[in-house]
């Protein structure tokens, strides 16, 4: 087996795109090798073989592995009652990859990987699958440099919504019926849904949609379908309703991020 050595310090494009990986996730990464790995897809690396580059699947294996611990941990706190299939159950709710895709386009994380030209040709900076799993190479490359606590800290910011759907039990109800409700309680008015964008061929189009409720735009979901859209832009809504406003947790969101969250979503549920 060859051994390639690692080059001793980055290029300055990639420890900037460290630095900003790190202003964005709120804390210092001092392993800049293996924060740049979490960043790195797989058809980047293949196409610089010789170049002695790492590609993040196996942080995304750690960081599988630590989120489900995260979760877990949390809903074994909150329902000492539940037993471990309804406990499954939840977890399954709260991580999934539209979630977690989520999450990705929380930190921008989309205009900082490092892709090969096919997936950037074909929206790879845009894809639910590579967020997500960029998202939880991300987690890892955090619980390594910070352990649990750093874990904890970053994936909290982000569930704060789903757990309190799954401490009112709603996390089975569609998002949309959820978001309705919220509207009538807090604003006396229903959420209205506009499609902004349809991209792709007719035999393949994704559909963007943002919603707007009380005067303003909570979130912006995208989806193979209308329906799918709609219920991605409510979920974010919903998250955004349940965060507080900025200062009155003691932490400011990323820089370069927006009010209006944005998802990919697969198929709706029931």
């Amino acid at each position: 087996m060859t051994v390639v050595e690692r080059r001793t310090d980055l290029p300055l494009e990639d420890a900037e795109r460290v630095a900003r990986l790190a202003e964005r996730v709120g804390g210092p990464l001092p392993d800049r090798w293996t924060a740049l790995a979490a960043l790195t897809h797989k058809s980047y690396v293949n196409e610089h073989r010789d170049e002695g580059w790492e590609d993040n699947e196996r942080l995304e294996f750690l960081g599988d592995a630590v989120i489900d611990l995260v979760v877990s941990e949390y809903l074994v706190s909150r329902f000492p009652l539940a037993q471990e299939g309804e406990l499954s159950k939840l977890r399954a709710a709260v991580v999934d990859e539209a979630g977690l895709a989520a999450m990705g386009r929380g930190l921008g994380l989309g205009e900082l990987l490092r892709l090969g030209r096919g997936e950037e040709l074909t929206g790879g900076r845009e894809k639910a699958s590579l967020l997500a799993d960029t998202m939880e190479a991300v987690i890892a490359t955090v619980f390594l440099d910070g352990g649990l606590a750093a874990a904890h800290a970053l994936v909290d910011r982000f569930l704060d919504g789903t757990y309190a759907g799954a401490e009112t039990g709603t996390l089975d109800r569609d998002w949309k019926t959820q978001l309705q409700e919220q509207g009538q309680a807090r604003h006396r008015s229903s959420p209205r849904y506009r499609v902004v964008a349809e991209v792709g061929p007719d035999h393949a189009k994704t559909f963007e949609v943002e919603v707007e409720l009380g005067g303003s735009v909570l979130g912006r979901g995208s989806g193979r379908s209308k329906k799918d859209a709609e219920q991605a832009a409510a979920r974010l809504a919903l998250v955004a309703l349940a965060t507080p406003p900025e200062g009155q947790d003691g932490s400011a969101p990323p820089k370069g991020g927006s009010p209006v969250v944005e998802e990919d979503c697969g198929p709706a549920g029931p």
